[in-house]
């Protein structure tokens, strides 16, 4: 089954039972073959035990999995993999080890070295677990067969892991330009992270984050892309059967376990692992329709979220009208600032393609991230396009993209100016609490006077020509709101 590129291999829940008994048989005694049938229906993890003996020094895990045909309309097979060595199954990830979800047919790992998305160290003995994620299950449903490898010796010295710095070579206080949902090797993209810094440079980016999909094994691989001038933030994709959170600029080697539902009641004690390891909870693609990708956790526990996932969709146009929405009901104390990211898996992917802009005091990971939670942002299709958005009271008040301007009286006038370069034939909308405000087709500037009693907030979209009117062109960039208290 050909999957879309956002429909990555999610799965999630707990009660990680095997559906069915597994058949082991060992046909010499460095190979153990498990194989099985998980029917329709089957939890979303089916724990499948590995006895692996003393003196192992190599894993390899292989695994292989019938695909019938099935009527048009209903989802084949389709199944996920990772491991979980001798410290258990239990959620907040001890005992992980490693997952490639669907991207990888088999992997191995070594104290010194391991398959790109899994954890290098000691093959210990004792009882492992092979994981497989069922993401879909035809009616017939889904034969297994899992081979395990054991090359015995010494084993090797796991190396210390060099990660990436917490600062790069900055201007001070200024805009710079990231994105903070990238995908490599280590999970289900076709890029080193070598190559995706060097693409990140060229798209004119300041910073990147090292999103894969469940697990945190990147971290540790940047080491030869490093540059003085780009700074790299480690996260990760918590992939849910309930919606994708991407963990933005958590410690490095923080790993966020991603097996529960919403019904499970569990995100909320993820959420504070992410900021308790100093990262940013934003939810990816929030309208996305591919199967577990559109978010159900709510947003109370968020701390941006991901509007703009990628070349723009409907779903993205779905997502910008929902966060607007949210706005509508805040004050500019507690609001949800809105991000962009490329989502970027192979090519033609585009890295920086969008890209949020951030005002920070410097390019470090403190600074990026207090300004992504403070929502001094702008979302842009690439580096060639930049804004300027504020807004000036009459008496000299001045407010920039996610601040408060405050004036002497409700009905005080305030000028909302906007300003785009590297967009040429777009039209600059402002939008309000009450929706579209004012236009400007083929624009690079527009004025607009209103007050705060008319206008709670105001925010800024820079849009290419409708393609299919009456729906809106994509955007080249839209803001973050500047915020007009009538108190």
């Amino acid at each position: 089954m050909a999957l879309t590129r956002r429909e990555v291999l999610a799965t999630g829940a707990s009660g990680a039972a095997a559906a069915a008994t597994p058949h082991l048989s060992a046909p010499s005694p460095d190979t153990r073959i498990l194989t099985g049938t998980i029917p329709p229906g089957a939890p979303d993890f089916v724990e499948i035990p590995l006895e692996v003996p003393r003196g192992v020094r190599e894993l390899r895990v292989s695994y292989t999995y019938g695909k019938p045909p099935v009527p048009p309309g209903t989802p084949g097979n389709a199944l996920d993999i990772g491991i979980f060595d001798q410290h258990g199954t239990a959620l907040g990830g001890r005992g992980f080890r490693g997952w490639s979800g669907g991207a990888r047919s088999e992997f191995f790992l070594r104290a010194d070295d391991a398959t790109p998305g899994y954890v290098p160290g000691p093959i210990e003995a004792g009882r492992w677990h092979v994981l497989l994620g069922p993401y879909t299950v035809a009616p017939q449903g889904l034969p297994y067969e899992i081979t395990a490898r054991f090359t015995f010796g010494e084993p090797g010295r796991t190396p210390r892991p060099v990660y990436p710095p917490q600062r790069a070579r900055g201007r001070g206080r200024a805009w710079y330009r990231g994105d903070c949902h990238i995908h490599s090797v280590h999970s289900d993209g076709r890029h080193t992270p070598t190559e995706i810094a060097g693409l990140a440079r060229a798209a004119g980016l300041d910073f990147i984050n090292s999103s894969e999909h469940n697990t945190h094994t990147a971290h540790a691989a940047w080491a030869d892309a490093l540059s003085p001038d780009l700074l790299i933030l480690t996260g990760e994709e918590i992939t849910t059967r309930t919606g994708h959170v991407l963990a933005v600029g958590t410690d490095p080697g923080t790993f966020v376990d991603w097996r529960y539902r919403a019904r499970e009641g569990r995100f909320g004690r993820f959420a504070r692992a992410i900021r308790g390891a100093g990262g940013l909870v934003v939810p990816a693609h929030p309208h996305a329709t591919c199967i577990g990708c559109a978010w159900k956790f709510g947003f109370d526990e968020a701390d941006a979220v991901e509007v703009w996932n990628g070349p723009w969709t409907p779903d993205d146009e779905v997502s910008l009208a929902s966060w607007d929405a949210t706005l509508c009901g805040a004050d500019g104390e507690r609001w949800l600032p809105a991000v962009a990211g490329s989502d970027h898996h192979r090519d033609p992917d585009r890295i920086g393609g969008p890209q949020t802009v951030v005002l920070a005091e410097d390019l470090t990971r403190q600074a990026v991230l207090a300004g992504i939670r403070a929502g001094r942002s702008y979302a842009a299709e690439s580096a060639q396009v930049t804004v300027g958005f504020e807004a000036v009271g009459g008496r000299g008040e001045h407010a920039g993209i996610g601040e408060r301007l405050r004036v002497a009286a409700p009905d005080a006038d305030v000028l909302i100016r906007l300003t785009v370069t590297g967009a040429p034939g777009c039209e600059l909308r402002l939008i309000t609490d009450l929706g579209p405000a004012v236009t400007a087709p083929d624009a690079t500037t527009l004025e607009w006077h209103t007050t705060p009693a008319r206008s709670a907030y105001v925010r800024a979209e820079v849009r290419h020509p409708a393609a299919t009117p009456p729906l809106p062109g994509a955007p080249a960039a839209f803001t973050n709101p500047v915020w007009l208290p009538a108190g």
